[in-house]
């Protein structure tokens, strides 16, 4: 039976979880965006300051692996995880965006829901990342994710029935149905993310 010594760089686990503790701010300031009174301008502002700071650190993984001769898994499942983890935060900061640019004054209840969703799948993804170094109890992570993405599902499904219910002028369903969407990628985002691990968590076992 063969096997395969790989020496451990920590910089990378560092690094994934730094990535993931970005997805836990953007998270938070999607809520933020989302509460009564909120400064949108403000938190527009921030989440743009963090989606700059996800982006660094995307690439600071690309370097990483295009320096380092021996990497601590695959190197294409390190660019695909780092590509996961940065859709994650493109898909938060788009929501935020198009709040602020759609200067949308009621947003449904609902939208509450799926950024609670959100908020848990990038604690439960922070919480996974620094576990890659040693590969072990993953299993709960990505299964948990699947089923919150299930979960978001759903509430995607409830708030469409609430825009096209009649209670909303065509005008604000169209623009609330991007901001609506937007938030439903994020969320396949991040079971992306999970399947991602789960797969390297198989070829490294």
């Amino acid at each position: 039976m063969g096997f395969r010594f790989r020496p451990v760089d920590g910089s990378f686990f560092e690094l994934f979880s730094q990535s993931a503790q970005h997805l836990v701010r953007g998270a938070d300031l999607l809520a933020e965006m989302l509460a009564d009174g909120a400064d949108r301008d403000d938190v527009a502002r921030r989440m743009r300051d963090a989606e700059h700071a996800a982006d660094e650190t995307t690439h600071a993984i690309v370097r990483q692996v295009n320096s380092t001769f021996i990497t601590p898994f695959d190197r294409e499942d390190i660019y695909a995880l780092a590509s996961g983890l940065d859709d994650v935060m493109d898909e938060m900061d788009e929501a935020v965006d198009l709040i602020l640019l759609y200067e949308v004054k009621v947003l449904p209840p609902e939208l509450s829901q799926q950024v609670e969703v959100l908020q848990r799948c990038a604690e439960l993804t922070a919480d996974a990342m620094p576990r890659l170094r040693t590969m072990k109890d993953l299993s709960e992570f990505w299964i948990e994710i699947n089923r919150l993405e299930n979960a978001g599902d759903k509430n995607h499904r409830r708030t469409l029935a609430s825009l096209f219910s009649g209670t909303y002028k065509t005008l604000e369903v169209l623009k609330l149905k991007d901001i609506v969407e937007a938030l439903e990628r994020a969320v396949d985002a991040f079971e992306t993310v999970a399947n991602r691990v789960e797969q390297i968590a198989v070829k490294e076992s």
